[in-house]
């Protein structure tokens, strides 16, 4: 392919920096956008810190976009920046509808302005909100359950009235929880292990029932720019794993791996609004030739192995 100039929001972030990656051993030509928050790091974008173009800025400053827009003319906009946990969001759901809702639009704005030929938005499978049985389709209603999610389902419909309104060619992404390196330990996964390696409590809400699916942040990152090159404008595609487990079983194969006791956990109140369960469709992106790679089991060692060889990065952020 013709070496596209690709946008990268949120690019120094978990899941944005292994899109970077992916992006630029592709040969696209990528600039990353970042406000550099508590989540953001360019450490995790260090070995190829001199391969793409990087701007210190906030997707809600309308000046510096048009600026940005202006000058880099963007082919692609592969929009990931985001205020993305939840707890944070029900203690002060401000920062969230900012920076996920007005950002966005701040984004769509300019690149609508600026002829941007492709735009990704990377939502999440929260926005459907819980689910007992079965799975959600693109189709499902959105009942958005917590701020996060809210501000998230917002953005996904404001993406696609860019579409329908101006023809902005723009797709819509809505992973499951990813998992792997480099991620923020204030999530389960990172959280459980840091914990563990320190020999602490590892908190876990209510008794640990409820039911994720889980996804490497390495195959979610490839559904992302398979989405980026062959999505359909105005679509929405869900991007899972098909590989659900609950939470409390999470942390103890965590603990089994590491060889820790299970006497580390620690049940703690839950917290408002928990969604009970989420389990995605993904039959539209699978018919279009992109599968998951990496099974989850296969994944979690190799996420614990390498929060073990970073284990000064992840611990110095402990916030728990």
């Amino acid at each position: 392919m013709t070496a596209k100039k690709v946008l990268v929001t949120g690019g120094a972030g978990f899941i944005g920096s292994e899109v970077v990656r992916q992006g630029l051993a592709k040969g696209y030509q990528i600039t990353v956008i970042d406000k550099l928050t508590y989540a953001g790091s360019l450490i995790r974008l260090a070995p190829v810190r001199n391969d793409f173009k990087f701007y210190r800025a906030d997707i809600c400053d309308k000046n510096a976009m048009g600026k940005i827009f202006k000058k880099e003319k963007f082919d692609w906009v592969m929009h990931l920046a985001a205020e993305s946990h939840v707890d944070r969001s029900i203690v002060d759901a401000t920062p969230f509808i900012r920076t996920n809702f007005e950002g966005t639009q701040t984004l769509l704005a300019a690149a609508k302005r600026y002829g941007v030929k492709r735009f990704l938005h990377v939502s999440t499978d929260e926005v459907y909100g819980e689910i007992a049985q079965g799975k959600f389709f693109e189709g499902s209603p959105l009942k958005p359950n917590s701020p996060y999610s809210v501000s998230k389902a917002a953005s996904d419909m404001l993406a696609q009235a860019y579409w329908r309104t101006y023809g902005l060619p723009v797709t819509v992404a809505r992973p499951c929880n990813n998992y792997g390196p480099w991620q923020y330990p204030e999530k389960l996964i990172p959280v459980a292990i840091n914990r563990a390696l320190q020999n602490k409590k590892v908190p876990v809400y209510a008794r640990g029932g409820n039911v994720r699916e889980w996804i490497c942040v390495e195959d979610c990152a490839r559904a992302l720019g398979f989405l980026m090159e062959r999505g359909r404008p105005g679509e929405v595609y869900n991007v899972g794993s098909g590989q659900e487990r609950r939470n409390i079983d999470v942390v103890k194969r965590i603990l089994g791996i590491l060889g820790k006791p299970e006497s580390l956990i620690k049940f703690v109140p839950d917290r408002p609004g928990h969604d009970w369960r989420y389990r995605l469709d993904c039959s539209r992106l699978k018919k279009m030739g992109w599968q998951p790679q990496v099974g989850f089991d296969q994944g979690l060692r190799r996420t614990v192995a390498w929060y073990g060889d970073n284990f000064k990065w992840s611990a110095r952020l402990d916030l728990c």
